[in-house]
């Protein structure tokens, strides 16, 4: 199997984490998806990164998908089995992947309208999402335990990109969320070689 991937594309390092923690070997594929190469839009319509490409199987995209099937593929090591654990990573995916839509909704704002044409109502209403997001993260931190899931995964790629793009921009009064990636890579040795990174 291969994934399509972007460097500093969060969702792709979400996955590529999560497949290195669960001992499944992905051929990485580094894509750009502005020059839309065909091995791209032929196995995601939409042209966005992650795609995961399977010998005779369809291609499974987006992030989500893909983590799903590593779990099934793994035998359901990525999510926790009780009900109430595992709606619990699944809602902390869901939040970290929303506060990184926020986040490459900004990058790109300011990318393809250049600084001076950025419509500044847009970045802030984002921004006000991703500080609440952040704020309320900083106070419901997950459990790190035992068994990492998809949630941490999701939180680790989420900082990751954070400290990319934003760095200095949102650690400050939040001491507990800027130090979790310290916790992470207590249980995840790869963290720092595999986040997000230009």
């Amino acid at each position: 199997m291969k994934i399509l991937y972007s460097p500093a594309s969060p969702y792709s390092a979400k996955c590529r984490m999560a497949a290195r923690h669960l001992g499944i070997a992905l051929t990485e594929v580094k894509t750009d998806t502005n020059s839309a190469p065909a091995e791209l839009t032929d196995n995601n319509p939409l042209g966005k990164i992650p795609v995961l490409i399977r010998d005779g199987e369809a291609p499974i995209y987006d992030s989500v998908a893909i983590m799903h099937f590593l779990d099934r593929k793994s035998g359901g090591k990525l999510y926790p089995k009780k009900d109430e654990k595992r709606t619990e990573a699944e809602v902390l995916e869901a939040l970290c992947d929303g506060v990184m839509d926020c986040l490459l909704s900004i990058v790109y704002e300011r990318r393809f309208r250049g600084e001076e044409n950025a419509y500044q109502p847009w970045i802030d209403k984002q921004w006000a999402k991703v500080v609440k997001s952040l704020d309320y993260l900083e106070r419901n931190l997950p459990k790190t335990g035992k068994k990492l899931h998809g949630g941490h995964f999701a939180l680790a790629a989420m900082i990751g990109y954070l400290d990319l793009r934003f760095n200095g921009q949102w650690a400050e009064g939040r001491p507990e969320l800027a130090s979790w990636p310290d916790i992470f890579a207590k249980k995840f040795y790869h963290y720092a070689e595999m986040k997000a990174a230009a």
